[in-house]
């Protein structure tokens, strides 16, 4: 049993003006989320900016969001960190305040070898039972989790159950799929790639076009996994304009902007991230306007 097919949300983290997590914000959001038709909610991965916050205070979001959404969806727990003893035990905090699975991101900066992360992955999903999803991005991590190495962990680890794949390399995600035989649950993770990942066996998307436009990329999803693959790919190829516009800048610049664009006071982004340039805010606005979102 997957731990959701459809449409995640990595939903953003709304902050005050001095810094501080904007829990109201946060709650009102996760409501809207909910309300419109988001399949899970992944909390505190990069679109949460969860690398700039404290371990504490990452768990207390983690928390919050797992005792808002209150079972009505499921919630997968962002606990990855370049420090595997770090990984492990956010995880299994993680498990303790109710979350459905975890996201394991690959280890960024240190740039493990295959073995190395076949370690660090093994350590995390020893640590707790509930489901381990891994997240490979190497744009953002200069590490790379190769198609075996997804083979032999999923293989060897029965809570290892899925990757959201961001690679954005189709023949890798291809052979990926070969090797494990399908035996893994695949998620796009590029807003732009959903339906070609979704061709090849995957089950969904962890998504930032969510935040802003959930209901259209729940949809998508759900065409797609009834085979109405020219439905999916007109609302995908309909959406290339916006999620071009998401992904201006480094994310989660764009889609903070996009959010108070559709009423909802995110603030501001912390440093090292900054505000967004007006000239893309402008661009993001006209391509919120032609998707019909404002």
């Amino acid at each position: 049993m997957a731990v959701f097919k459809g449409a995640g949300v990595a939903i953003a983290t709304p902050f005050y003006q001095d810094g501080s997590v904007n829990y109201d914000e946060f709650g009102r959001l996760i409501e809207f989320q909910i309300s419109n038709g988001t399949d899970a909610i992944i909390v505190c991965g990069t679109t949460g900016e969860a690398a700039t916050m404290s371990e504490q205070e990452h768990m207390e979001v983690v928390k919050f969001c797992i005792d808002k959404v209150a079972h009505r969806i499921p919630v997968i727990a962002g606990t990855g960190s370049n420090c595997t003893h770090t990984a492990v035990q956010l995880s299994k905090e993680a498990e303790e305040y109710g979350a459905d699975a975890v996201l394991s991101v690959t280890p960024y900066y240190n740039k493990a070898t295959q073995d190395g992360l076949v370690a660090h992955f093994s350590a995390v999903a020893d640590a707790i039972k509930i489901p381990v999803i891994m997240y490979n991005v190497p744009s953002r991590t200069g590490c790379n989790l190769l198609p075996s190495t997804v083979a032999k962990l999923v293989k060897d680890k029965a809570n290892i159950v899925g990757i959201k794949d961001a690679t954005g390399n189709i023949s890798q995600t291809a052979e990926m799929m070969h090797l494990t035989q399908g035996n893994i649950d695949l998620y796009s993770g590029n807003d732009d790639q959903v339906v070609p990942v979704m061709s090849l066996g995957g089950i969904g998307v962890i998504s930032v076009l969510s935040n802003v436009a959930p209901k259209k990329t729940h949809e998508m999803c759900e065409l797609a996994l009834k085979g109405d693959f020219a439905g999916a790919a007109a609302i995908q190829l309909s959406a290339i304009p916006l999620i071009k516009a998401l992904f201006s800048e480094v994310n989660p610049i764009p889609v903070k902007k996009a959010l108070e664009y559709i009423g909802f006071e995110a603030g501001p982004l912390r440093l090292p991230l900054t505000e967004i340039g007006q000239e893309h805010a402008a661009q993001l606005k006209q391509a919120m306007q032609e998707f019909g979102l404002i």
